[in-house]
C-alpha cells in the first residue's frame, strides 16, 4: 500500500475566451483531464499544491496568471486501479476545485511520465472529453465563473 494523501486539487486551466487545457494520462491513454494532484503533506496549503502540480504537469508558473479558489470540494470514491497508492483502507478522496486563467493558450511542457499530450479546446468540447465527472462539472461551470467581477 502507498502513502498518498487522500486530499487533492483539480485546476481547470483556461483562457479568457474559454479555451481549456486538457492532458492525456500516460497510465491510461484516452483518459483526458485537467491538472490534478494530491497534497505532498497533510499541512501543505492547497494553493501551494496547485502551484506545484501546475508547474510539474505543465511547466506553467501560477504566479504569472490568475489562480482562483472556486470554493468547491467533492468527495468521491477512488478508482480501484489507483487505491494501491493510498494507505490501506482509504477508498475516498476530497478534491478541491481551482481555476487558473491565462490571457491566451501557451505552449505546455508535459511531465512525460504523467501525460502523453495536451490540447487547448473550447470549453464545451473539453467537458465532453474528460473521464472524471467532477472535472466535467467544473468545466461546465467555467462560463459563469469567468465573468469579470
Amino acid at each position: 500500500m502507498g502513502n498518498k494523501i487522500p486530499e487533492s486539487v483539480l485546476v481547470v486551466i483556461h483562457t479568457a475566451d474559454l479555451q481549456v487545457l486538457l492532458l492525456e494520462r500516460a497510465d491510461h491513454p484516452g483518459f483526458w483531464q485537467s491538472v490534478t494532484g494530491s497534497k505532498d503533506a497533510i499541512d501543505e496549503p492547497l494553493l501551494l499544491t496547485c502551484a506545484r502540480e501546475v508547474q510539474e504537469e505543465t511547466g506553467l508558473d501560477v504566479a504569472r496568471h490568475q489562480l482562483q479558489d472556486w470554493q468547491i470540494s467533492h468527495q468521491y470514491e477512488i478508482y480501484p486501479q489507483w487505491r494501491h497508492r493510498y494507505p490501506e483502507g482509504v477508498t475516498r478522496n476530497t478534491e478541491h476545485v481551482f481555476g487558473l486563467r491565462l490571457a491566451a493558450p501557451e505552449p505546455i511542457r508535459l511531465a512525460a511520465r504523467e501525460h502523453l499530450q495536451y490540447r487547448w479546446l473550447p470549453w464545451q468540447e473539453a467537458a465532453g472529453m474528460c473521464f472524471s465527472m467532477s472535472n466535467v462539472e467544473a468545466i461546465r461551470q467555467l462560463p459563469a465563473r469567468s465573468r469579470p467581477a
